[in-house]
């Protein structure tokens, strides 16, 4: 795979008044100097607008009512380039321009392993070209696994791998799938309101790129599950994961 480092952050903005500084800072500020870091193969970063919210699955409370979500893949030697990336973070608040707004925080923030990319057939490029793609959103689903390294949680990837996530391909609008598995969590010393810090591993993150309308698309995807489940197709395994959230993400407008 291109990348074998991620990062995955959640971020929750309480005043509604600062979405155009954070929005504009991010995509025309931060989002640049992150991308011309030698270690970083990409970034992007997409809204949950009031559509997304009103279909959000947020059992985890620390987690709930986020409006951002953010991500970079990082190129080898991967020390190397977390430093360097690290360092840009660090130097942009000494610089005054990583703006204290007022209300961000950041719940949680990962480090990440990408397990595996499937891109569906119609879209032609590969997976390892999925996340550099034009999408119009993303479907994140967050869950926690409390026996990871288990037998039982093996079978469970294995029906991930080979059964579940290649059927959800066949969704309309989906154009591919990606999944990561929890590193170590990435807080720092100013973030507040922090989720309680998870396990390495416990954390199973599956981001669906789209090309279809993303709330929509999102329906159509549970819609899948369900009917999947109600012909015999369900987990293998029960009880060891549980839904942290699950949303649908849309492009950012930085000028809205």
């Amino acid at each position: 795979m291109f990348s074998e480092r991620a990062f995955f952050t959640f971020v929750r903005l309480d005043d509604p008044s600062y979405h155009h500084q954070y929005n504009s800072w991010h995509a025309l500020d931060h989002r640049p100097e992150n991308l011309a870091l030698p270690g970083v193969a990409w970034g992007d970063r997409w809204k949950l607008t009031d559509a997304c919210k009103a279909v959000a699955v947020e059992p985890d409370e620390h987690l709930r009512g986020s409006d951002y979500v953010a991500m970079y893949w990082f190129r080898p030697p991967y020390e190397e380039s977390l430093v360097a990336w690290n360092n840009l973070a660090e130097d942009s608040f000494r610089w005054g321009r990583l703006p204290q707004i007022p209300g961000l925080t950041r719940p949680l923030r990962g480090f990440y392993q990408p397990v595996r990319g499937y891109a569906a057939r119609r879209i032609l490029v590969d997976h390892d070209v999925l996340p550099f793609r034009p999408n119009r959103g993303l479907y994140v689903v967050l869950m926690r696994n409390t026996d990871p390294y288990s037998a039982d949680s093996h079978e469970l990837q294995r029906w991930y791998d080979q059964d579940r996530l290649p059927a959800l391909l066949e969704v309309p609008g989906v154009a591919g799938i990606w999944t990561f598995s929890l590193l170590d969590v990435g807080n720092r010393p100013w973030d507040a309101q922090a989720a309680p810090t998870p396990g390495r591993d416990t954390l199973r993150l599956t981001l669906f790129y789209l090309d279809g309308e993303p709330v929509n698309t999102a329906l159509a995807i549970r819609a899948k599950e369900a009917q999947l489940d109600a012909d015999g197709r369900s987990a293998p395994v029960r009880g060891l994961e549980h839904l942290l959230v699950s949303f649908p993400v849309c492009a950012v407008d930085p000028w809205a």
